[in-house]
């Protein structure tokens, strides 16, 4: 079976940037993405990948484009709709990769939590708030809270993406487009959540990416899959402490029960931890699509 490489896609003599999973390559008007099989925890790029992980990435985000009726940049699944070169294989492009519409990206990361988990929680424990957002007190971890919360972050080329007050928002993008993002994100998260509980799967936080072209801002980048959300199991939900997920949380522990420093290089990941990874993001595509995940 052919595969792309998991640490990167070549397409010679197209201008590409590569991101800690995708590879984006530049054709003017549109740009290709290409979703690799790398995974990624602690700001770190993991040595070893996750098979398919890249195409049921691109197929969740296919699902919901399609799904969430919203504006957005998907133009074609079909990579061989721009120019490749003559030596360039399409096969292992099949099913991870997206033309879409190139945009002006807007400088935010839009953060929407539904439940009170990761540095939400860590900041609640100190403040009783998020992101300048005040909280009822008596919250536990990964406890739902009493109505979705916008929670904007600056978005940061390498590290940690900075949370900041939709104040703050408003004095980098302008008051009106920091409302219309919100009010957006808040709406996306419903239909999404709303569509996932009938799935039997919570979505607790997530983040969306926008941009804008000719004047109308479109949803772009990935959306709502487990690599920029946190899935749990609607079955097995219990506030209080860290929940089962069908994200990348499995590799993360691995990693924490390690003697790893998250300052070297990560070690590799064990077979058991990649098979259980990738049948978990299989399921949760599975689960959201009605769809049977196959490929050859």
């Amino acid at each position: 079976m052919s595969r792309m490489p998991l640490l990167q896609s070549e397409i010679p003599g197209i201008p590409v940037r590569r991101g800690k999973v995708r590879d984006v390559y530049d054709y003017g008007d549109r740009l290709l993405l290409v979703a690799s099989d790398r995974i990624s925890a602690f700001d770190w790029v993991l040595p070893t990948g996750i098979p398919d992980k890249g195409r049921v990435l691109t197929k969740i985000s296919e699902f919901w484009f399609a799904h969430l009726g919203m504006p957005h940049h998907l133009l074609s699944m079909d990579p061989r709709v721009v120019p490749l070169p003559a030596s360039v294989d399409p096969e292992p492009l099949r099913g991870r990769s997206m033309v879409v519409r190139k945009s002006n990206v807007v400088p935010i990361e839009c953060v929407v939590r539904g439940y009170l988990a990761g540095s939400g929680w860590k900041e609640y424990r100190q403040s009783q708030s998020v992101c300048g957002v005040p909280l009822p007190s008596g919250l536990v971890e990964c406890s739902q809270l009493p109505e979705p919360i916008f929670t904007p972050a600056t978005k940061a080329e390498e590290g940690h993406d900075e949370n900041i007050p939709f104040a703050r928002m408003c004095e980098i993008v302008g008051r009106e487009v920091a409302t219309t993002l919100r009010d957006r994100s808040l709406e996306i998260y419903r239909r999404g959540s709303e569509h996932a509980r009938t799935r039997g799967i919570i979505i607790a936080d997530t983040k969306f990416e926008f941009g804008v072209v000719d004047g109308e801002i479109i949803l772009i980048d990935e959306v709502l899959t487990p690599d920029s959300s946190r899935f749990w199991p609607e079955d097995r939900y219990m506030p209080g402490k860290g929940q089962p997920s069908f994200d990348k949380q499995f590799v993360r522990d691995w990693l924490e029960s390690t003697s790893w420093d998250k300052n070297s290089p990560p070690p590799a990941l064990p077979p058991d931890v990649v098979t259980h990874t990738r049948s978990q993001y299989i399921e949760a595509y599975e689960r959201l699509s009605g769809l049977t995940f196959e490929w050859k």
